[in-house]
């Protein structure tokens, strides 16, 4: 029977990954606040590079928080920058991305962070104006927890299906009918959902609303939607964690996650009507199909392309146009290095490396900062 199991290898796996998640920094900030969400998580890093961005040997500590989607990647970035650069301190805070913008818009903070980029109502809401700075991008997958199935087609029809509560059990043959010789139990399916305000759920339901007319008329978009069926996790720390000890369960994460706790994702149904897998190959395919505009947002509800995978992101740093004299030169440094040198980490952690033309406008409004 399918159900809600702690085997001794997923019960160590989930205090691994609130440890790996969920680090604290000692370190002073610029800004406060813990805002909502999983347990918080900070890495410092610092000032003074031998490479790439930085170099300007600034002192200050800066304080972010936002995204838990691009969380793993920001801290391995501020710790790298620290080992060169220790007269910095970054800390940022993994609280989701509607608490990164709403602390960002209170000035609670120095930088916030979303996998949606802002829109003009919620930047008009910053005295300070706002400069939006892609840093990565991803894919964001369907995980699943099903013992003995290690390869899922999704149709689009069927996965939608799922998360509007329509299709209840794996056996159903709108997913067995995509799986021929796959063993499928006639047990329910778990949906897993987040709980937060997510940019990983805006840009999860953009899509969905994008390829399914039944999904945008009765649940829509948004950072938070009243899901039709399933249960609740914060951040994707939670909601990987969830779905690793519910056997029969199955929700939406960041690829780095399910990559890095061992997570089986389904290949789903692109726009050319081709199973494909999340991999980098994949989601760089999908981000080649769209051009970013001059503004730096773009909103990818469903690239095109044989080989693209449909559901990827950029992910942005929040940064305010009239930013603190005092701490400007260390942000700028921080940025410029995470935009060269760190670029090189983001496929380590299943993250999308930006390409250089993006890497190019991204500085030009960094430069914009006074």
């Amino acid at each position: 029977m399918i159900g809600l199991i702690k085997s001794s290898k997923k019960a160590l796996l989930v205090p691994i990954l609130a440890l790996s998640l969920g680090l604290a920094s000692c370190g002073g900030g610029g800004g406060g606040g813990t805002g909502e969400g999983t347990a918080p998580s900070q890495q410092t890093g610092g000032g003074t590079s031998t490479s790439g961005g930085g170099g300007g040997g600034s002192k200050a500590s800066l304080t972010g928080a936002g995204a838990s989607f691009p969380a793993p990647l920001y801290q391995r970035w501020f710790s790298e920058y620290n080992k060169i650069n220790p007269g910095v301190q970054v800390s940022y805070q993994s609280v989701g991305s509607g608490a990164g913008v709403e602390q960002f818009t209170q000035e609670t903070v120095d930088f916030g962070a979303s996998d949606v980029a802002m829109t003009d109502e919620e930047m008009a809401k910053v005295a300070r104006g706002v400069v939006l700075l892609p840093m990565t991008a991803g894919s964001i997958v369907i995980g699943y927890n099903l013992p003995g199935v290690e390869k899922l087609n999704l149709t689009r029809q069927a996965y939608a299906d799922i998360f509007l509560g329509k299709i209840t059990k794996w056996n159903d043959p709108a997913i067995a009918d995509a799986n021929p010789g796959v063993q499928l139990p006639d047990e329910p399916i778990t949906v897993v959902y987040r709980s937060d305000g997510s940019g990983t759920t805006g840009v999860f339901t953009q899509h969905l609303s994008a390829i399914n007319e039944g999904w945008k008329n009765s649940v829509g978009e948004g950072k938070t939607v009243e899901w039709p069926t399933g249960i609740g996790a914060k951040g994707n720390e939670g909601v990987t964690a969830q779905i690793l000890q519910t056997e029969g369960s199955l929700g939406y994460i960041e690829y780095g996650y399910a990559e890095q706790q061992g997570i089986a994702t389904a290949s789903i149904e692109n726009q050319a009507g081709k199973f494909v897998e999340p991999t980098s190959e994949t989601a760089a395919n999908a981000l080649a199909a769209v051009e970013l505009p001059a503004n730096l947002r773009a909103f990818i509800t469903d690239p095109g392309g044989d080989n693209s995978y449909p559901i990827v992101t950029y992910t942005w740093i929040l940064a305010y146009k009239d930013f603190d004299d005092a701490k400007l030169p260390a942000f700028k440094e921080v940025i410029t290095w995470a935009l060269e040198d760190g670029q090189g980490i983001s496929e380590e952690l299943g993250y999308i490396p930006l390409p250089e033309n993006v890497v190019t406008k991204v500085k030009a409004a960094l430069e914009t900062i006074q």
